[in-house]
Formats: structure tokens, C-alpha cells, sequence
């Protein structure tokens, strides 16, 4: 089944059971939320979608709280278990992965997976996707700049030998994301302090 708000509401509510705060939750559901602007001002056909989307990228999370780092793989897995159609639960993969190349993410190069490697570098990003991968790089409860959360991810997690690449990817998505706005993208944020 194609997913919706509705569901993925469902979805977060079950699997945050398993997670011991309600951090999990906040950021989901402030990175759907953000996607949903930016797919309006795009002008895609469903930003409801976005935020369906959103919402449940981080799901893996919850299915084994003790092993985050491959939170994306146990998502993935988790939404199709669950009935969600394989292109949504690809979200899982592609938010935490720039441009299907999985050593572009932050704090360092995951463990090679063959969803990691093969699956996800064959998988052609769509626009959704693209907005999910720069909102998870807005949010951490609530939207702030792409710089800001970039540092954050960087105080957090270090510095690593795919660093720069993850830094300079971050920013030619925003830019892609900007020229398809007409506008800086923080214009349509305009409670962001900046």
C-alpha cells in the first residue's frame, strides 16, 4: 500500500514504543512537516506525501533501539513487513544517503550492506526523497538552517574521512533544491533564525 499521513502516524505511534524518549518522534515528525513546505513550494502534486514520508524515515530506529547504525536496513525492512510498497519504504535507505552513494553520510562510512551498495546506488532518487534527504539535514525537533544542523551533526558525531564530501553534497542539494524554489529556501521558513 502507498503511504499516508494516516498511516504513517500509526506507524510511528507503534514503533515509538520501543524507543525510551520521545526524541524519535519530534524529529520525524519535524522533518515531515518541513518536507511538506518545501514540496508545496516546489509545486510537486503531494506534499502530503512528503510528510508521510518524513514522518516514518527514521522508523529503522525503533525496530532495534540498541542497533541505530543500521537503522536505515531494519527500515526498510520494517515498512515492507508492514505492508508499505517498496519505493515508499526506500525512504528508509535514501535519507540518510546523498545521492544513493552510501559513504555520503554524516558520522563516517557505514558497514557495506548489499541494500547499502548494490540496491540503493541502482535506485534513482525522486523528487520526494531528494526533500527528505535535505529535511532530515533542517531538522533535529524543529526546522533550523542546513549550516546549523550540519554543525550539530558534526559536534555530535566527528569528523570522519567522508566529512568534506558530505558537507559539499549537503550543500549542491540545497542549491538543487533552491533552483527548483526560484528562492532561498529559507524563505519559506520565516520564523528560521538564520
Amino acid at each position: 500500500m502507498r503511504l499516508t499521513v494516516e498511516k504513517a502516524c500509526e506507524l510511528l505511534a507503534e514503533a515509538q514504543k520501543a524507543f525510551p524518549t520521545d526524541a524519535l518522534t519530534r524529529h520525524c515528525k519535524a522533518v515531515g512537516d518541513t518536507a511538506a513546505v518545501i514540496a508545496k513550494g516546489i509545486g510537486l502534486e503531494d506534499p502530503e506525501y512528503a510528510r508521510a514520508l518524513g514522518y516514518v524515515h527514521d522508523i529503522g530506529k525503533c525496530v532495534d533501539p540498541t542497533t541505530p547504525i543500521k537503522h536505515d536496513i531494519d527500515g526498510f525492512y520494517y515498512l515492507q513487513e508492514k505492508g508499505i510498497d517498496e519505493q515508499d519504504a526506500f525512504i528508509c535507505l535514501t535519507q540518510s544517503f546523498i545521492n544513493g552513494d552510501y559513504t555520503c553520510q554524516a558520522g563516517g562510512i557505514p558497514e557495506k550492506h548489499p541494500l547499502r551498495c548494490e540496491v540503493l546506488q541502482a535506485h534513482e532518487y525522486n523528487m520526494y526523497e531528494h526533500i527528505i534527504n535535505l529535511c532530515d539535514l533542517m531538522c533535529l525537533f524543529n526546522t533550523m538552517t542546513v549550516e546549523k544542523r550540519l554543525i550539530d551533526l558534526l559536534t555530535r558525531k566527528g569528523i570522519h574521512e567522508n566529512t568534506h564530501y558530505h558537507l559539499m553534497e549537503t550543500l549542491k542539494l540545497k542549491k538543487k533544491i533552491e533552483d527548483l524554489l526560484g528562492h532561498d529556501l529559507y524563505d519559506l521558513f520565516p520564523d528560521i533564525e538564520i
